[in-house]
């Protein structure tokens, strides 16, 4: 079945989504955009041309479009702030929602987001596109062969040169914590699957240096303990002075029990121990290089094909809107940590939210 779509954000990284991310599912068959919004006349011009739409079919008003466009479900690619509103006009038309990460700027709506798409009987994905990119998908196809044991340690190192006004999107650098939200929202959560286990305990430090032009902070250093005994270390930064680690080209190292798996700009390799000897010293660029799996969809692209899927009544996605909690909740759940300056209990965390949505209900 071709399901019709209405995308929501065309600027940005919305112009991502409209020139490489949408067209592929468009040409097989298993999307029809129907319409397009954005409040930025240009962009909703420029992604109109990607799309092949006619003028009609593009909004500048997300309530027009809803009205006026019949649709199985939308896609929302706006800063996460604006997200609940147009998750509250999709349900009022029926809709099935795909969002962007996060699911929104606060835990209190992310909760209430999950809600109100379970009470309205509709389903929602959010997409964690860099868990699902090919690089990291090989990593967590070797973890999970069990190619080096249980997992002990889950390591990650992103950092980008992204400390000049409007160098990460302009509103990204007037938000409080965009490290956390904005990037760790992809880091934590690929390090929790890596790990196998929900993370129990988060304890974050954040900060920004002199040079970074944002209002919050650019930097930090988290540590995870997770529920199967894993521990997990980060460290993040927008504000790096060369971008060693930046976007797609992240450092994870996973240590196991009788090996080590390294992914280090998009190349994998595995070191193995070997019993008999009583000493072993590896080093990186050494170890047995691992292929990258095989697939010409990846990322959003992948995801919105297994949206699809999940409407065609195929299993859920691994990121619906209610698993997602979870990322959500290592993001806020690490800004609280950072506040109190101490550790802070994830599941505990994010139960209290769910409690306090469920009496607001009552």
């Amino acid at each position: 079945m071709t399901y019709k779509v209405l995308h929501i954000g065309a600027g940005g990284f919305g112009e991502r989504w409209c020139d490489t991310f949408l067209p592929p599912n468009v040409a097989d068959g298993t999307i029809e955009v129907v319409g397009l919004v954005d409040i930025d006349a240009q962009a909703l011009e420029t992604g109109r041309k990607h799309l092949g739409l006619t003028a009609e079919r593009c909004f500048t008003a997300a309530a027009q479009a809803f009205q006026a466009v019949d649709a199985d479900f939308c896609t929302i690619v706006i800063p996460p702030a604006l997200h609940e509103g147009i998750v509250d006009l999709a349900l009022a038309r029926g809709m099935h929602i795909l969002s962007e990460k996060p699911i929104a700027d606060t835990m209190e709506a992310s909760v209430r987001i999950a809600e109100k798409v379970m009470a309205a009987d509709r389903k929602m994905g959010v997409t964690m596109s860099h868990r699902y990119d090919q690089d990291k998908s090989t990593l967590r196809a070797l973890v999970g062969a069990d190619a080096i044991g249980r997992v002990n340690t889950v390591s990650c190192r992103f950092a980008g040169d992204f400390r000049v006004y409007d160098s990460w999107g302009r509103f990204r650098h007037e938000m409080m914590h965009p490290m956390l939200i904005e990037g760790a929202v992809h880091h934590l959560d690929i390090m929790a699957d890596l790990a196998g286990a929900p993370c129990t305990s988060i304890y974050a430090r954040t900060w920004k240096p002199e040079w970074a032009d944002y209002k919050g902070d650019t930097d930090a250093i988290v540590l995870m303990d997770f529920a199967n005994g894993a521990r997990g270390v980060y460290e993040g930064s927008s504000a790096q002075a060369t971008g060693l680690n930046d976007w797609t080209f992240e450092y994870f190292r996973v240590e196991g029990e009788t090996g080590t798996a390294i992914l280090d700009h998009r190349e994998i390799e595995v070191f193995h121990r070997y019993p008999m000897r009583l000493r072993q010293s590896s080093r990186q660029g050494k170890g047995q290089q691992v292929s990258l799996l095989p697939g010409q969809k990846w990322q959003n692209t992948l995801l919105i094909e297994e949206f699809c899927q999940w409407l065609d009544g195929g299993p859920p996605m691994a990121t619906s809107v209610w698993d997602n909690l979870q990322s959500v909740a290592l993001v806020f759940s690490a800004i609280e940590s950072a506040r109190l300056g101490q550790p802070v209990r994830v599941q505990e965390f994010l139960q209290s939210y769910r409690e306090r949505a469920s009496i607001e209900r009552q």
